[in-house]
């Protein structure tokens, strides 16, 4: 049994919301995909005191490891959400096993509190050929757990 498919275009939303998606004058809207993690911090806690410099710098960048190290309190579940971001960029990017070497997606602490994240290298490209146009994400810890959420907005499909 086949699956019906809906496409949300232009003329299906209201006009002013239509107007603020479209991208390039065709009726065609971006689409959104999302990737979702969640971290045990007590797991990543047990690798930074198995493993200590070798586990962080394998994994965080040197402003990660930074940041996240200011406080050693908070340290296990700063790092776990930060690994949690990753986690999620991959998932959002739709990569399995594509060899992306997590230090090229960098959460970055902005001034104001919240995180952005930064790719670069092979990351990158690979958002650059999904068709990424701008992304989001959001950071979460509570007692054990760590969770992100990264969305983004990519250019729309063509040929499905």
């Amino acid at each position: 049994m086949g699956e019906k498919a809906f496409a949300l275009t232009a003329d299906t939303l209201n006009p002013d919301a239509a107007a603020v998606l479209m991208t390039n004058g065709n009726g065609q809207i971006p689409r959104v995909v999302v990737g979702v993690d969640l971290v045990q911090v007590s797991q990543v806690a047990s690798s930074l005191d198995r493993l200590g410099d070798v586990y962080m710098t394998r994994i965080y960048t040197a402003a990660e490891i930074a940041y996240c190290s200011t406080n050693p309190i908070m340290a296990p579940s700063r790092f776990a959400a930060r690994f949690a971001a990753k986690e999620a960029t991959l998932k959002a990017l739709r990569l399995d096993d594509q060899g992306v070497d997590l230090r090229t997606i960098e959460v970055k602490q902005m001034p104001g509190g919240w995180t952005e994240i930064e790719l670069s290298g092979r990351a990158r490209q690979l958002a650059e050929v999904a068709g990424w146009l701008s992304w989001s994400v959001s950071l979460s810890h509570e007692g054990d757990y760590a969770t992100a959420v990264v969305a983004a907005m990519t250019a729309p499909l063509t040929n499905r």
